[in-house]
């Protein structure tokens, strides 16, 4: 093991042994700019590489540095250098280097985050997978999360902001910071790039609620839409629920001879099973949706019977997705198309809050208007209570049900039945 005074021209001249390897040390005894522990490897094959040899918890450890055909000598220095500045800090490089190689991609850190922790504890799971697939992975799918630094998170966002999606970029951000706080808890971080990262649009709640001309021109769009579409959106005005929940309706949950929906509390945003009274408008809806759907798996069936192929049977899910066994999981472009098609600026969950302003507006009680709209309530006592109001919620509903049927035929000389505003008896 020779002690060299390396520099470029020594590097170059030096030739492979006839068989195995020798190791060239830069020896401080021969040049300021030697590192103690930075080693020239030469094969007889030719390879010249650069590594580093220094002690660690009383143990001799060794690391690559690279090739002298793309690492000179300078630079082979300023890395032998770095690196034992580190072990001097109390890490070992070596070790580090091969937690890095065989660390894993951002892809990797996305699939464990939905599959360990959105999937378990967040019912809008597909909405973070979604957006991973489409704002995140395009970018960073094949970089390790170590390697992703707060100028990359900037970049990321902004990104989206300047295509004119301010909000949508406060979305990203925050669900990037809670996947980066989700692998430090798996220590496969210790610091989040995110931090210091401010949300680049600002945040203005909204309370949007339709007029009876918005209301009549979004109705009058949505008779361009397939059934099913049509039948989500009018649903979510008549009922006042949320789309979430409205989507994922199945057939199971409904009595449309009772007139009842039940939301299981799997379902529902508070964690607490829900029943919805069904007046005869949003009962004719699924009515005559459940007929579509089977005339139009009977025709299906006529030509899968000629090629021997199984039958297919009504889907659980009264808004089944045409892209795999479940629920749809967005209707954004739709109401994109109603947007354009009736030249109403509105978001889906406007339905809701419209539904309920228009009923609180008209006598019914805040009281039975959140019962309707399941809002969280406290106390044992609220539990116990939650059917207690059932009558109140339908009578509600009905009520509101004649009123958007008054808005949607405009007959303003017909007699208005005031809505109730006590309990029912």
């Amino acid at each position: 093991m020779p002690y060299e005074h390396l520099t470029l021209e020594k590097v170059e001249s030096i030739k492979p042994p006839p068989k195995g390897q020798i190791d060239y040390w830069d020896d401080p005894k021969k040049s300021k700019w030697a590192v103690r522990g930075l080693v020239l490897r030469v094969s007889y094959g030719g390879t010249k590489t650069w590594g580093i040899v220094y002690w660690f918890n009383n143990r001799v450890r060794r690391m690559r540095l690279g090739d002298n055909s793309n690492l000179k000598l300078d630079e082979a220095r300023r890395l032998a250098s770095e690196a034992l500045s580190r072990r001097d800090a109390g890490h070992d490089p070596a070790a580090e280097k091969a937690a890095a190689k065989n660390a894993k991609t951002f892809a990797e850190l996305a699939v464990e985050y939905v599959e360990r922790h959105a999937k378990p504890h967040k019912k809008s799971w597909r909405s973070d997978e979604r957006t991973l697939n489409s704002e995140v992975l395009p970018r960073w799918r094949h970089l390790k999360p170590a390697d992703i630094s707060r100028s990359d998170v900037r970049a990321l966002i902004e990104r989206v902001a300047d295509r004119g999606a301010p909000i949508q970029a406060n979305r990203v951000l925050a669900l990037v910071r809670k996947l980066f706080n989700f692998a430090i808890g798996r220590d496969w971080l210790v610091n989040n790039p995110c931090h210091l990262v401010a949300m680049p649009g600002k945040e203005i709640p909204r309370d949007r609620v339709l007029n009876d001309d918005e209301i009549c021109k979004i109705c009058a769009a949505l008779e361009q839409e397939v059934p099913p579409t049509r039948a989500a959106f009018r649903l979510q005005l008549l009922t006042a629920q949320r789309g979430g929940e409205v989507k994922q309706m199945r057939w199971a949950d409904l009595d449309l001879d009772g007139g009842w929906w039940t939301i299981p509390a799997s379902r529902a945003k508070n964690g607490l099973s829900h029943r919805v009274p069904l007046n005869a408008q949003a009962v004719k809806i699924l009515t005559d949706l459940q007929a579509w759907y089977e005339q139009r798996i009977a025709e299906v069936n006529v030509g899968r019977a000629k090629k021997n192929k199984e039958p297919r049977e009504m889907s659980e899910w009264v808004f089944e997705s045409p892209y795999c066994a479940g629920p749809v999981a967005w209707l954004q472009k739709a109401a994109q198309r109603i947007r354009e098609s009736s030249g109403v600026e509105f978001r889906p969950h406007d339905l809701r809050r419209t539904a309920a302003s228009l009923m609180t507006g008209n006598g019914i009680s805040r009281l039975v208007v959140s019962k309707i709209l399941n809002h969280a309530e406290q106390g044992v006592t609220a539990v116990y209570d939650r059917h207690s109001y059932d009558a109140d919620k339908r009578k509600a509903l009905n009520a509101w049900g004649r009123q958007l049927q008054r808005i949607l035929t405009a007959t303003k000389d017909e007699k208005v039945v005031p809505f109730a505003t006590g309990r029912a008896v």
